[in-house]
């Protein structure tokens, strides 16, 4: 599925490009928040290969990350979640979307500080549910009240997240206006 992106400047696809160098641009974020569809367009525009990195361990695994969960337990799930990124992150640029617990490991966290730029796709309550509560597949929702699941999630790694290198905030406009804001916020950055 090849999303239609309206231009951007490519003034500002060159900056961003500039200032990401050789470094891997690495999507974190609660789930819902956009990090596959806003990471896919992003390294469409940039011309650096994408990768999801929960899709990564479905492959690797060859089992669904709900089932993964199932039979291993989260403690498993992020063990190799964690090996998995490290792998991907070896070699760049590209631009990986994690997994919403992903950043929350401090030894994922740091393979992330060091060899890529972090941005968090930061949303707020109301527009996460919007965009989860119409699947179930989500196993950290398989709760009596997922919504409120959610919100527990959010008080428990926002802070987290906000260690990210760069914050954007996810809401619901067009993906493209989130795409050129990842990109002016990548571009507003020093260069390494």
């Amino acid at each position: 599925m090849n999303d239609v992106i309206e231009p951007v400047s490519e003034t500002l696809v060159e900056r961003a490009k500039a200032v990401l160098g050789r470094r891997n641009l690495v999507f974190v974020g609660l789930m819902g928040a956009g990090k596959s569809a806003i990471g896919r367009m992003t390294a469409t525009l940039l011309n650096i290969p994408f990768i999801d990195s929960d899709h990564e361990i479905e492959r690797v695994s060859r089992m669904t990350i709900s089932e993964l969960f199932a039979a291993y337990g989260e403690e498993e799930f992020r063990a190799l979640e964690g090996r998995v990124i490290k792998r991907l992150l070896h070699s760049g640029p590209r631009v990986v979307s994690t997994g919403g617990g992903a950043y929350i490991n401090e030894r994922t966290r740091r393979h992330i500080k060091k060899s890529g730029l972090s941005v968090w796709l930061s949303a707020d309550l109301d527009v996460l549910w919007e965009r989860v509560n119409k699947r179930d597949t989500r196993p950290l929702l398989k709760t009596e009240n997922p919504k409120q699941t959610l919100e527990n999630l959010m008080k428990l790694r926002y802070p987290i997240y906000a260690e990210a290198d760069l914050t954007v905030v996810s809401r619901d406009v067009k993906k493209e206006v989130m795409v050129e804001e990842v990109l002016a916020a990548i571009a507003s950055m020093p260069k390494k």
